[in-house]
């Protein structure tokens, strides 16, 4: 399947606002975005972000994601194991909590658990949930994970405003991006919404490694 890469630097180029967005944004993540929000740094490389596959990587695979979204449950292995294969790929998961309030609470939760150093292994539980989730399994899974919740819980409330400012972030580039669901992707310097399979995975790396040695 042939995909249309289109520059999120144009995307962002391209707008004359973010207002208007079919989104309701939370307490969370009710911040508009400026100029320092929406740039290739604080896209790709947001110092508060845990990065994951590897950090020398060429290329970065940005994904906006839920933990209560299936789309975002059924591609994550695919995801994954695509990064893995590659073994040049820098992987960076943003928190998108738009399902309402148990979505928010898991996402507040996994960013504390990264004062454990522990984000990969709450990001990995809480993805693999299968059914729903709810505030009182969301700490079962994170502790099945190794994670100390009454750590994360002192952690969340020390570091609050850090918390809910990433994902206010995170809220401002996905309605900047013109993102209308989760999962979405940046890939390189291109924004794809929706899933992807694996094959498409590839080409979409393969095409923007192309884009990046043309410059």
């Amino acid at each position: 399947m042939k995909i249309r890469l289109v520059s999120f630097l144009a995307t962002i180029l391209s707008l004359a606002g973010i207002g208007g967005a079919t989104l309701q944004p939370s307490a969370a993540n009710a911040q508009v975005a400026d100029d320092s929000m929406v740039s290739r740094e604080s896209v790709l490389r947001d110092p508060d972000i845990p990065v994951m596959g590897n950090p020398r990587g060429d290329i970065t695979i940005v994904e906006y994601f839920d933990y209560r979204c299936p789309y975002c449950k059924k591609v994550n292995p695919e995801l994954q194991k695509v990064v893995r294969d590659d073994g040049h790929v820098r992987l960076v998961f943003k928190d998108w909590p738009i399902f309402g309030d148990v979505s928010i609470y898991a996402a507040r939760l996994a960013l504390a658990a990264k004062y454990q150093n522990k984000y990969s292994e709450a990001h990995e539980a809480l993805i693999a949930v299968k059914g729903t989730l709810t505030e009182a399994n969301v700490q079962t899974t994170l502790a099945q994970a190794g994670i100390d919740v009454d750590v994360a819980m002192r952690d969340l409330a020390t570091n609050r405003n850090a918390v809910d400012a990433l994902l206010a972030r995170n809220h401002a580039q996905a309605i900047a991006f013109g993102f209308q669901g989760t999962p979405a992707f940046i890939i390189g310097h291109f924004r794809i919404p929706g899933v992807l399979d694996p094959e498409t995975f590839k080409q979409a790396i393969a095409d923007a490694r192309a884009a990046q040695q043309r410059k």
